[in-house]
């Protein structure tokens, strides 16, 4: 998993509200409510996208974060099972914009599918 990129989806709207350090963990709730920023490998973002985003009714981004420059900022990423034993990347700590390396737009497609609309 090192050195792999991670994801994050996102609110349009709350990204762009954002300043130097995105604070949104999930749809709804802050880091600090949660404690860690959800985030989801390559494989695992149709999957989250589809389970927690497919109703929202909202513009989405797809944050890709660069775990290399979290860990150069002091930023602990966690692989963390949840509780079907699957690991998934938590964020501890708000997201610094310069660990993004990519915004990508994305959404549901007629059939209801997640796409990715870069």
């Amino acid at each position: 998993m090192a050195g792999e990129f991670i994801y994050h989806l996102a609110l349009l709207r709350e990204w762009d509200a954002a300043g130097s350090h995105y604070d949104r963990s999930t749809i709804g709730m802050t880091i600090e409510e949660v404690g860690f920023m959800h985030a989801s490998t390559s494989e695992q973002l149709a999957g989250t996208a589809q389970l927690f985003y497919a109703d929202c009714g909202e513009e989405l981004v797809v944050l890709v974060i660069d775990p290399s420059i979290l860990a150069a900022m002091g930023i602990d990423l966690r692989y963390e099972p949840i509780p079907t034993g699957q690991l998934f990347p938590h964020v501890y700590g708000a997201l610094p914009r310069a660990a993004v390396v990519d915004v990508v737009p994305a959404g549901f497609d007629e059939r209801g599918a997640f796409e990715l609309r870069a």
